[in-house]
């Protein structure tokens, strides 16, 4: 009885496990010092990209704030002439 299907197939996964244990511990120190900077620029990236958008956030919030300043100047502007030429109700 044949438990695993083809049992060459089995063979070669067992083989490639094997292969795969015995030279993780070569070849993961490796892989981290090639990964290691790649992260580091990685992450250095997200942050100048996190810190320009504040400041391009805090920016516009200055000029939104500025405009609705003006907004509301340029109303009680018009509000000061129209009630002085109102006439009391006799």
């Amino acid at each position: 009885m044949n438990l695993f299907g083809n049992g060459i197939r089995f063979g070669g996964a067992v083989a490639i496990g094997a292969a795969a244990v015995l030279l993780a511990p070569v070849i993961l120190p490796v892989l981290a010092g090639v990964l290691r900077p790649i992260a580091k620029g990685v992450i250095k990236g997200g942050i100048l990209a996190f810190e320009g958008a504040r400041v391009a956030i805090a920016e516009t919030k200055e000029t939104l704030e500025d405009l609705a300043a003006e907004a509301r100047s340029e109303l009680t502007q018009e509000q000061k002439p129209a009630a002085k030429g109102k006439k009391p109700a006799a």
